[in-house]
């Protein structure tokens, strides 16, 4: 998917964050400036405190920034109260974790639904789990479904309300590489099929041939941004 040209769903503008901890400040992001575009699939790449986590925390309006400013289209985020930010996650934001945070008490079907009754649009939840490849584990719970499958779920439910922004924090780093791979391979197939701006936190490397573009931090900081040619295939990226 070619996204040269498009429009900009997420601005980030000299944004920094600044943890006070006893005498020493931590600065976990440091003058970030970053555009997340229409459509496109983005890899952010880096190592265990690089500030990858919290960008993405700051940019689905978990966190807020220190200082810099953020924009979604028209949106000033910068000074949005938590009213405001609530909005925000709900009706444009969807989140997949490295932790499923199934409900396990609830079918797939069920845990799906818990979104679509808050959403403005929502798909159905029979049809998220297709999306996923899901429709013959509608009645499951948790407990009988793979950690793949419950990622899957977990994907599905983040769809489920239609987000213009999918945001993913280490989506297999609980799962084995085969199992990861097909996890990529449902995260590719949303961002085809439905042109959700999708962005995929990770500290794997390979995982960065996915993307239309892939970011490199490093200590709070952007340190590189290259566009790829080509995307390459989920089935085709070893590690």
């Amino acid at each position: 998917m070619s996204v040269n040209g498009a429009k900009t769903m997420l601005e980030v503008l000299g944004v920094s964050k600044t943890y006070d901890m006893g005498e020493v400040p931590v600065h976990p992001l440091r003058s970030v400036n970053l555009d997340l575009r229409s459509g496109e699939l983005l890899v952010i790449l880096g190592a265990s405190g690089s500030g990858k986590s919290t960008l993405l925390n700051i940019l689905g309006g978990l966190d807020r920034p220190t200082s810099g400013r953020l924009r979604f289209k028209d949106h000033e985020l910068t000074d949005a109260d938590d009213r405001e930010l609530t909005q925000y996650r709900r009706d444009h934001v969807g989140f997949v974790f490295q932790l499923y945070n199934l409900i396990p008490s609830l079918t797939a079907r069920e845990n799906v639904a818990l979104v679509c009754d808050i959403a403005t649009d929502p798909m159905s939840p029979e049809e998220a789990l297709e999306l996923v490849g899901l429709s013959d584990r509608l009645d499951h719970f948790p407990a009988q479904l793979s950690g793949g499958e419950q990622q899957r779920v977990a994907i599905a439910r983040a769809v489920a309300k239609r987000p213009e922004i999918l945001l993913c924090d280490e989506p297999t780093g609980a799962l084995d590489a085969e199992t990861g791979r097909l996890v990529l391979e449902v995260l590719n197939q949303v961002n085809h099929e439905t042109a959700t701006t999708t962005a995929i936190i990770t500290h794997n490397a390979a995982i960065g041939r996915l993307g239309d573009r892939v970011i490199r931090m490093s200590s709070g900081e952007i340190t590189e941004i290259t566009e790829n040619e080509t995307r390459a295939d989920p089935k085709d990226v070893e590690w």
